[in-house]
C-alpha cells in the first residue's frame, strides 16, 4: 500500500478542536493508507459540505466520483460511502441512516480502538467501491413517489400553494434530496425548522447543496 497525499486545504477540518478528532485523524491516516502503490495518486482528499472527502480520479486525472466522506454526529462519528448499498458488506459494519437513504452506507465509531480493529475491513472496502466506480455501477433508486413524505412537509405543501408548485417544479434528485433532509431529525419541531429554513430556496428553485 502506498499514501494518497493530505490536501492542506483540509486540515482544519482535522485540528479545529472536534468531539472526533482522534478519531477523523485515524480514519483519514485508514483512507489515504488504502490504495496500492500504482493507484494511490488517484484518490484525492477534498473539502466538500464542510467534511473531508475522498474522490477517485482515472490515470488521466479525470474525476469520476465521490468514495468515502468523514462527518461526525453528537453519539458516533462515521466514515460515509457513496455507493455503500453496492458494496458486498460481508462484515455487516454498514448502517442505512434512514429508510429513505438510498445509495450510501455509514460504517460508525465511537472511539479510535473500534476505527483500528476494523483497519483491513475498512480499506477492503475503500478498495472495493473504488472497483464500483470504474466499473461504472449505479444503484437504482426509487421514485420520488415511493419515497415517505414526513407529515410536516405533506402539512407544507397541503396548505400553501406557492410552495407545492416550487417543490413540484423541482428536479426528482432535488426533491429526495429535500425529503430526506426533512425526514431526518426525530422532533416535529425540528423537522418543521427545516423545512421553513428551506422554503425561501425551494420557492427560488434552487436544490439543498446550491448556492
Amino acid at each position: 500500500m502506498a499514501k494518497s497525499s493530505m490536501n492542506p486545504k483540509v486540515d482544519f477540518f482535522f485540528h479545529k478542536g472536534k468531539k472526533w478528532q482522534k478519531e477523523f485523524e485515524q480514519l483519514r491516516r485508514i483512507i489515504l493508507d488504502s490504495l496500492p502503490a500504482a493507484q494511490a495518486g488517484m484518490l484525492t482528499e477534498e473539502l466538500k459540505w464542510g467534511q473531508a472527502c475522498y474522490a477517485f480520479h482515472d490515470a488521466a486525472g479525470k474525476q469520476k466520483a465521490n468514495i468515502v466522506l468523514i462527518h461526525g454526529f453528537k453519539e458516533y462519528c462515521a466514515l460515509l460511502f457513496f455507493k455503500g448499498a453496492l458494496l458486498k458488506d460481508e462484515k455487516g459494519i454498514l448502517i442505512q441512516q434512514t429508510e429513505n437513504v438510498q445509495a450510501a452506507r455509514q460504517a460508525r465509531f465511537t472511539n479510535v480502538r473500534e476505527i483500528t480493529k476494523l483497519e483491513k475491513t475498512l480499506k477492503a472496502y475503500i478498495c472495493e467501491a473504488i472497483e464500483i466506480e470504474k466499473a461504472g455501477l449505479k444503484v437504482i433508486l426509487k421514485k420520488t413517489s415511493e419515497f415517505k413524505i414526513p407529515e410536516e412537509l405533506q402539512d407544507t405543501l397541503k396548505n400553501d400553494a406557492a410552495f407545492k408548485t416550487a417543490f413540484k417544479a423541482l428536479t426528482p434528485g432535488r426533491q429526495r434530496a429535500y425529503i430526506y433532509y426533512f425526514s431526518q431529525p426525530k422532533q416535529s419541531k425540528t423537522r418543521q425548522a427545516r423545512i421553513e429554513k428551506y422554503m425561501p430556496q425551494i420557492l427560488d428553485g434552487k436544490g439543498l447543496n446550491d448556492d
